[in-house]
């Protein structure tokens, strides 16, 4: 009987500590082990926790059980001892509110298994943190979309990265820069450049990897189109709406996957040059003319 009692209070002390939680779990602002626990376990895709401003490991190692995309974004430092508890999850975690990160805490998460950590809140970070970060390189995908530069030195070290790596805050890179992030073997993505040069194109051609996105590349000449083809594996071109046929000649030499869903307008000529390319993305409409 005295077993039966305790297992209540047990139960009832739990649900007591999910129901003292808010509705809304971005309004949290301290949190227990306890409620970590019965966070984790709630059926959800995301579980918000960006009114959190501190979080000691044990927390850290409680959320890191949660399965969806855990945010952080609240949390403006951050210790060696919870990175590593955080990165023993296996989902998406976003920590954007760090503006710096540390050796120590980088190498923490140079050891996950699997996390996908987004890191928008850096605006520069050291070779050696870049290092550290790539370091076990079992990591899912690595967000910097807050880089607006980045140095050659830096780009080679996250290129080590055999992840998805995002850095869609580039609105431009010199070729050395380019060339350093061709040596990716995962996926790259370079959403945030509108034009390159054809010297950035021939050092991106160099890029072996399965996926290339450009998004946000709204114009092409031949020349960059001739570059770009050499890229193995899928290459993203949404951005553009319409292509020369001196370009589309050049893009449909691509051996792998060419998305152009973005195309509004075609001539004639273009359109029968990227006909001839089987592996190819269209949009549902498309205007033709000449």
């Amino acid at each position: 009987m005295r077993w039966v009692v305790v297992a209540a209070l047990v139960v009832s002390c739990g649900v007591g500590l999910a129901d003292e939680l808010p509705e809304h779990t971005y309004d949290i602002k301290t949190l227990t082990v306890e409620q970590a626990e019965a966070l984790e376990k709630r059926e959800s895709w995301d579980l918000n926790l960006d009114g959190l401003s501190t979080i000691t490991p044990e927390i850290a190692k409680a959320l890191a059980k949660f399965n969806g995309t855990l945010s952080l974004d609240g949390l403006s430092t951050l210790t060696p001892e919870a990175a590593e508890a955080l990165a023993e999850g296996v989902g998406k975690l976003s920590l954007s509110g760090l503006t710096t990160i540390s050796p120590e805490v980088a190498e923490a998460f140079g050891k996950c298994e699997g996390l996908s950590i987004n890191l928008d809140g850096l605006t520069t970070i050291t070779p050696e943190v870049a290092e550290a970060l790539t370091k076990h390189r079992s990591t899912k995908l690595l967000c910097f979309n807050g880089f607006t530069t980045i140095t050659p030195e830096v780009a080679e070290a996250l290129a080590k990265c055999e992840c998805a790596l995002c850095l869609g805050g580039l609105s431009k890179i010199t070729p050395d820069v380019a060339e350093a992030l061709a040596k990716c073997e995962g996926v790259l993505f370079l959403e945030g450049l509108s034009e390159i040069t054809p010297e950035v194109a021939e050092a991106l051609a160099k890029y072996q990897g399965d996926y290339l996105g450009l998004n946000r590349l709204t114009t092409i000449t031949p020349e960059v189109a001739e570059a770009l083809a050499k890229c193995n594996g899928t290459l993203y071109l949404p951005g553009l709406t319409t292509i020369t046929p001196e370009a589309a000649e050049a893009l449909a030499k691509h051996k792998g996957w060419l998305d152009l869903r973005g195309l509004t307008t075609i001539t004639p000529e273009a359109l029968k040059m990227l006909r001839a390319k089987p592996d190819i993305g269209w949009p549902s409409k498309i205007l033709v003319k000449p």
